[in-house]
């Protein structure tokens, strides 16, 4: 059944214009970190690290997160039009295959995003003269990224969903963004679902994560997730909708 749901969810997909978003701001980040780049190679001398910095500082901190509210925005508003949420849980499906089946289709199309960002990135350090050597941690950044988004996926898709304006979670989700900015600095990131994002991409540190921050890292994001995700559920189960 919750395979049926998600095909659904695709179903209503097919026919939207979501993908000119999902290229445009990640292309947009680069360019404008190449840009920064270029514009301060004198000082940035660690080629393809001192690129990741500036692409994935715009994209990470900024475009993403606003990017995932978007999405759960948008697989959130057929449900909020012409009473559609009752309709919906008054289908024989399960409150959590509801919940579940959105998030995963959240995460896969976040997915694609992360994968087609670092295509980007590969491909404009080749235009800038950069040798074929990629940093090694890309493959961590890339991965822990998603991770934090799904996080931050399940965050917004409780909004999305209490919340039937398309615009004002993802004003939330960026206003969350600055506050994760200033918990990243107090180095209470670990404990903000949307500094995990920033300390999973590497976004204002290269350094390798030790162990245990790695470990620390994972247990956060299921936590969070498993959290957030109990909380939704229990809403659909035991709430009204207004639509």
């Amino acid at each position: 059944m919750l395979m049926r749901c998600i095909r659904a969810e695709r179903l209503k997909l097919r026919h939207s214009r979501m993908w000119l978003i999902l290229v445009v701001l990640p292309l947009l980040a680069v360019l404008i970190g190449c840009a920064n780049y270029y514009m301060n190679q004198s000082a940035l001398q660690h080629k393809w690290y001192s690129l990741w910095t500036q692409v994935s500082l715009f994209y990470g901190e900024f475009f993403l997160p606003v990017l995932i509210a978007i999405c759960c925005a948008y697989v959130c508003r057929l449900e909020h039009l012409n009473k559609n949420w009752n309709m919906v849980l008054s289908a024989p499906v399960t409150a959590s295959q509801i919940f579940m089946s959105k998030l995963v289709i959240v995460s896969m199309l976040i997915l694609a995003v992360q994968l087609f960002f670092t295509v980007l990135y590969m491909i404009s350090g080749l235009l800038m003269g950069l040798h074929f050597q990629l940093p090694p941690e890309i493959i961590g950044w890339i991965l822990r990224g998603w991770v934090a988004s799904i996080t931050i996926s399940a965050i917004q898709l409780l909004l999305s969903m209490r919340i039937r304006s398309f615009a004002v979670p993802i004003g939330i989700s960026v206003c969350a963004v600055f506050f994760g900015l200033g918990m990243y600095v107090m180095k209470l990131g670990m404990y903000f679902p949307y500094s995990l994002l920033t300390i999973g991409m590497g976004v204002l540190s290269q350094n390798s994560l030790t162990a245990g921050d790695t470990l620390l890292f994972f247990i956060m994001n299921s936590l969070f997730i498993l959290l957030i995700s109990v909380v939704a559920i229990r809403w659909l189960r035991n709430s009204d909708v207004a639509a």
